[in-house]
């Protein structure tokens, strides 16, 4: 790839960290490809967006923001607070409209069985007041609903290791959509328990992404991070074709 190949940058979602990407990683970098996966702080929406926005801010160059789950919600408003994003892909993720609270979205679906397999925790509220909500999936719920196509030995290291998620990443009203300015691609899931396939569906086809199926769970860039990285590629060399045209024509 040349120095004109944008960085990718992949944002994970709830109840994962950034190593739920080191299947595309390792496929991207052998692509040369320049790739980091960001630290999702999953505090809610405006405190992960604000802090993926320094991500791609920080990073040189033009940005192909990928998310998966809650990381496209966060993806969505990231990009909307940095100039050099220059295209969106979403991995099984949502993609909100502005005012839109992902937790009414997800209770529309057919498909996901998320709320029925999440277990509340309370931590210390950064101003000092009343305890703050967050979730965590019960252990034994994790593989049937999040990655039901993973082996069993697997799914039990995600469960011990996975990371909570803010109450307010449900509840807080989506900012400004990125979708609307953006280039976007989507991979749908199948398989999809968590999120819903059906919303993941709906929110790709509203958002005008060019949208690839999958056959696999939610976690499909684990399960089938080829299938994930081929989407992934097509949105950079879409990038570098428009970025050679209007270089071509200034």
């Amino acid at each position: 790839m040349s120095e004109s190949t944008p960085t990718v940058v992949l944002v994970h979602g709830a109840f994962a960290d950034a190593s739920s990407w080191n299947g595309v990683i390792e496929q991207l970098q052998a692509q040369g490809v320049p790739v980091i996966a960001a630290a999702n702080p999953l505090r809610g929406i405006s405190i992960d967006s604000a802090y993926i926005a320094g991500v791609f801010n920080q990073t040189p160059g033009p940005v192909v923001a990928v998310g998966h789950s809650y990381g496209g919600a966060v993806i969505t408003n990231a990009a909307t607070q940095a100039d050099n994003v220059v295209a969106l892909v979403f991995v099984a993720a949502f993609a909100p409209e502005e005012g839109e609270a992902l937790g009414a979205a997800e209770a529309g679906s057919k498909d996901s069985v998320l709320s029925s397999a999440l277990v509340p925790r309370h931590y210390p509220a950064p101003d000092g007041g009343d305890p703050a909500v967050e979730f965590a999936i019960d252990p034994a719920k994790l593989r049937d609903v999040f990655a039901a196509d993973l082996p069993a030995e697997q799914t039990a290291l995600m469960a011990a290791t996975q990371r909570p998620v803010a109450e307010l990443a449900f509840s807080e009203p989506n900012g400004a959509a990125a979708w609307k300015r953006l280039p976007s691609w989507a991979v749908v899931a199948t398989g999809d328990k968590a999120a819903g396939t059906d919303i993941v569906r709906s929110m790709a086809e509203r958002a005008g992404a060019e949208i690839t199926e999958v056959e696999g769970s939610h976690v499909i860039m684990i399960s089938q991070p080829q299938a994930v990285t081929d989407v992934i590629l097509q949105a950079v060399a879409a990038t570098k074709q428009e970025a050679t045209h209007v270089a071509a024509h200034q």
